[in-house]
């Protein structure tokens, strides 16, 4: 069978694939070779997951994520992905046939079924496609939640929103076999990364602003207590021999003096790259700004 391409399945905020070619460049040396493992336990979108599937061969892949539904979708992807596209080709045509207020009920009526499933832990074919569905509808991509745990992001405005992208999904489906795909705190990762490992962490970046944290996808928040915790694991998984890169934001985009992260990774290689991104739900906020990246080599 010819070498298939895979790509992210969702839109995914703070995805990583206008940033990939500049994670890319801080692979370590021996991918694919003494270093054949990977791990990325806040897998998200997967730009640097599909990256690795596509381009080398390695022995065991790791990923996780607390996001549930995004998990949930992973492996129903990797097991059952012939049943999901049914469904997703079902979910399609009667979106795109819909007139405006039509699909703006056909939008609201499905949230409700992915909230009503999601919050009773039905979980199946329906949750994932509802779960791709939504993605490819909502608003910018994102996947908010509030206090009760309810996906709540309005409708978007796209015209004709690719929600079934069967050869894709197909492609992504044998990439993922032998995946070891996990629902949990990155600290799982403890049992699969050693010597032989390349791991990626991707956390949910610090805000840089109070509207920044908008796009966060999970009622618990990831503040600096949790980014420091994360910075201990880190070091923890370097001192066994691993070989780490992890991103975050750069808080100097808007505070020269915040030397967060400088402090906390004051060990290790810190590169600042440019990305587009937006610093808050403004215009004016939005633009080429840096993003760090952390390598333990």
């Amino acid at each position: 069978m010819p070498n298939v391409i895979a790509k992210p399945f969702v839109k995914w905020a703070g995805g990583k694939s206008q940033i990939l070619s500049a994670i890319r460049a801080q692979y370590p040396a021996g991918l694919g070779g003494q270093i054949n493992k990977y791990a990325e336990p806040f897998v998200g979108g997967g730009a640097v997951l599909f990256d690795m599937l596509n381009n080398y061969k390695l022995d065991e892949i790791y990923i996780s994520d607390l996001n549930y539904e995004l998990i949930h979708t992973y492996i129903e992807i990797r097991d059952n992905v012939n049943e999901l596209t049914e469904f997703l080709r079902g979910l399609s045509s009667h979106y795109l046939s819909a007139g405006d207020s039509g699909r703006k009920e056909i939008y609201y009526s499905n949230r409700g079924k992915f909230n009503a499933l999601k919050l009773a832990d039905h979980h199946g074919i329906e949750l994932a496609a509802l779960f791709i569905f939504l993605n490819r509808t909502c608003f910018n991509g994102l996947y908010r939640v509030n206090t009760k745990g309810e996906y709540n992001v309005p409708q978007g405005s796209y015209k004709n929103p690719c929600i079934c992208d069967e050869a894709n999904l197909l492609a992504v489906s044998r990439k993922l076999q032998g995946v070891s795909i996990v629902h949990g705190d990155y600290k799982l990762s403890q049992t699969f990364i050693d010597e032989r490992t390349f791991a990626y962490f991707d956390p949910p970046y610090r805000p840089l602003s109070a509207t920044s944290s908008f796009t966060s996808y999970a009622q618990e928040g990831f503040n600096d207590e949790a980014q420091a915790e994360l910075a201990q694991f880190i070091d923890e998984m370097i001192d066994i021999g691993a070989c780490v890169v992890a991103s975050n934001s750069d808080p100097r985009n808007v505070d020269e003096g915040d030397d967060f992260f400088d402090v906390l990774y004051a060990r290790h290689n810190i590169s600042r790259i440019t990305a587009s991104r937006s610093i808050n739900s403004v215009g004016n906020g939005r633009g080429r700004i840096h993003e760090l990246l952390i390598t333990s080599y």
